[in-house]
């Protein structure tokens, strides 16, 4: 299959790539820059020169290809719009690529988030089968606005687009991490203590990238039109384990942090209102997707084998 990737030099789209090309597909990512074309062939990949706000060369992009994966994100726009501008752009792109796929069958595999949708008094673990929450102007400037993402996504099925999002969870671990994981590592080095909110029972859902490489894989594959997949390792690990995992590696004390200095200048910044989140969620109708096992190291697992600790 000829498939556009789009998102390619990024942590997730740099496993998605090689992926591909190992399953035989032939690979065409997308590149703003000389930088990016570089890293875009030493994946496998053709290069398509291009960029995301060109909305019109998406579309020939996506038309001369027989399947779509979009990891990208419009990162450009949040410093002067914030959150809103962001997943207003992505829409656009998304309806984009279903004015090029319409009617053809051809599939359109997107990233979507677990930390989006909304589900904090579901009072179990979403499921694949719990849709993303419409948006709108009470949530401007929260992780849910992106939630009209993933809709005009799912939408695209009634035009004949095989349109299918995995959600991807908070920590996408391994060894070229360079998201909350190494965040959290670097507040612990900084503060001299591993901090976790309250009791640190919420629990955040993990995934290995090159697991969630294969999953991307098989939806573009085999996903029917119109579903959510849910690419995490199992249901979630209580924040509080998390920090002693790292606590244990840095030689450090795990701290709880009460409640009435959570949001104060101080301890987490700018994280406090991710550590408090509760993120449960299921994969069992993921692992129905045949050939989806997760098998790579579990985070846990992937905290002790040390890549995350250089020694200095």
């Amino acid at each position: 299959m000829r498939v556009l990737v789009t998102g390619g030099t990024g942590h997730i789209g740099s496993y998605i790539i090689p992926e591909l090309v190992a399953a035989g597909h032939e690979v065409t990512g997308l590149a703003r820059s000389d930088k990016a074309a570089t890293a875009v062939a030493a994946l496998g990949a053709k290069v398509w020169r291009g960029d995301l706000s060109d909305l019109e060369g998406l579309k020939a992009a996506a038309a001369a290809s027989e399947g779509v994966i979009d990891v990208a994100h419009r990162q450009d726009l949040l410093p002067t719009g914030g959150l809103d501008a962001v997943a207003a752009a992505e829409r656009q792109i998304m309806f984009a690529y279903g004015d090029a796929l319409a009617g053809t069958g051809k599939p359109l595999v997107a990233s979507g988030s677990i930390g989006s949708p909304g589900w904090e008094k579901l009072g179990r673990p979403a499921t694949e089968e719990d849709p993303a929450l419409p948006g709108g102007d009470p949530y401007k400037g929260t992780l849910r606005v992106r939630n009209g993402v993933d809709l005009a996504v799912i939408g695209l099925a009634d035009r004949g687009v095989r349109s299918s999002i995995v959600r991807i969870p908070p920590i996408a671990h391994s060894e070229t991490d360079v998201g909350f994981l190494p965040m959290l590592i670097g507040l612990a080095k900084d503060k001299g203590a591993v901090g976790y909110a309250e009791a640190g029972a919420n629990v955040w859902p993990a995934v290995h990238s090159r697991d969630l490489a294969i999953l991307f894989r098989l939806a573009l594959e085999k996903s029917p039109a119109g579903k959510y997949w849910h690419g995490v390792e199992g249901e979630g690990v209580p924040m509080r384990k998390i920090a002693e995992a790292i606590g244990r590696r840095l030689d450090l004390p795990a701290v709880s942090i009460p409640k009435d200095v959570l949001m104060l200048p101080g301890f987490f910044g700018f994280l406090a209102n991710l550590v408090t989140l509760d993120l449960p969620a299921s994969n069992l109708i993921t692992r129905q997707i045949p050939g989806w096992v997760p098998k790579q190291p579990s985070l846990l697992g992937d905290l002790d084998n040390g890549h995350y600790f250089p020694a200095d």
